[in-house]
Parts: C-alpha cells; structure tokens; sequence
C-alpha cells in the first residue's frame, strides 16, 4: 500500500456528523453492531490503546468521538490541549482499532448518542455502569453501557504535571550558581572612610 494510498484511508475514517450518521446506517445494514468511545485523547498513551482495543473487542464497528479544543479547555484548563483536535483525530484514526472518528463541541457526548444510537457506549475503568454520564441515553436509545480497558493507571494530566516537574527539577540542577558582585563604594562614602581613618601619633 502506498503512503498516500493509506494517508487517504486513514484521512477517511474522520467523519462530519452527518457523514457518521449515513456510515452508521450503512453499516447497521450489513449487519454490524455500534460502539461508541469518546474521550480528550490530548496526550495518547498505552491506557487509551488499551482502552479503544477492548472497545472493539465489543464486536462490530468502533466510533471514537473526541472532544474539540474549546471543549478540551474547558475541561482540563488553560493550557490544554497539547494538540489540536484536527492532530488528535488523525492518531486515532491510524489506529485499526477505530473505524470513524468524529470531532464534538459539546462537553458530553449525550447529542452523538441520540444521533446514532450506539448498541454499545465503552467507558474507562475509571467510571462504573451507574456513575457513566450519558447512561439515561444509552439505555433510552436500547443500548448498553460497558466498562472497559485497563485499571485506571495512566493519565495524561498525571503524565504532563510529571514531566512538568521533572523538566523544573533538571532546570535547577543544570543551574549555574550566581555569585553576588560586591558594589563599588560611592564617592561620598570613600571621603566619610577617608575623614575616619586618623593618622597614628608618632612617638
């Protein structure tokens, strides 16, 4: 396969949502069922990977939705995202794991869910059945939530405060210590010093 043979396939996994909702029905004909992901995906680590590939393990088709720049800030600060949501989605969509990505704006993913109705809405261990957000949707669209991936032991806000305070601590001890520069003596008070200073008495 050549490089702009896959650039284009993996270019054509990041969907609009009205290009998700025509693909979603198209694959609902063949008979594939839904999953549904979502996520910031700022900084990927091996907790995401493994979090998308038990997505999929769920059977049929993996959507990953991820939130776009404003609704990443707002989120997790200023200063987020590492990078931009256009960048996020092309990473994720390399990964054949995935079989569309689509960008949101909104903080949840309560509007994707009543769009396309996934079978499945796959969830980090770091939530349960009951305490998933958007679990009135999913089961009112006669869906099902799922707990999946690893346990909760990667972060990538964990990941950048420990760079963050791992490039600081480095910094300081690379640090050249500063030597403080003694003054030169003002003219006013080199004559005070001269006027103290009294010749010894000769004997």
């Amino acid at each position: 396969m050549s490089d702009s043979t896959q650039s284009d396939l993996i270019q054509g996994k990041v969907v609009s949502r009205g290009e998700l909702h025509r693909r979603v029905a198209a694959w609902r004909h063949a008979g594939h069922r839904i999953t549904l992901a979502n996520g910031c995906f700022d900084l990927l680590h091996v907790g995401h990977v493994r979090y998308l590939h038990a997505a999929h393990e769920l059977g049929g088709k993996l959507v990953v939705a991820i939130n776009n720049d404003l609704s990443v800030r707002a989120l997790k600060g200023q200063g987020r995202p590492l990078m931009p949501a256009d960048e996020r989605a092309e990473i994720l969509a390399a990964m054949a794991d995935v079989d569309a990505v689509v960008v949101f704006p909104e903080k949840d993913v309560r509007a994707i869910i009543r769009e396309i109705r996934p079978d499945f809405h796959a969830k980090g261990t770091d939530y349960t059945a009951e305490s998933v957000p958007e679990r009135a949707e999913v089961v009112a669209c006669g869906g099902q939530v799922a707990i999946v991936g690893d346990p909760k032991d990667h972060s990538a806000s964990d990941i950048i405060r420990s760079r963050i305070e791992k490039q600081r601590i480095d910094n300081q001890k690379t640090a050249k210590p500063t030597i403080a520069k003694r003054k030169p003596a003002k003219a006013s008070e080199k004559g005070k010093d001269r006027q103290t200073k009294r010749p010894r008495p000769r004997r």
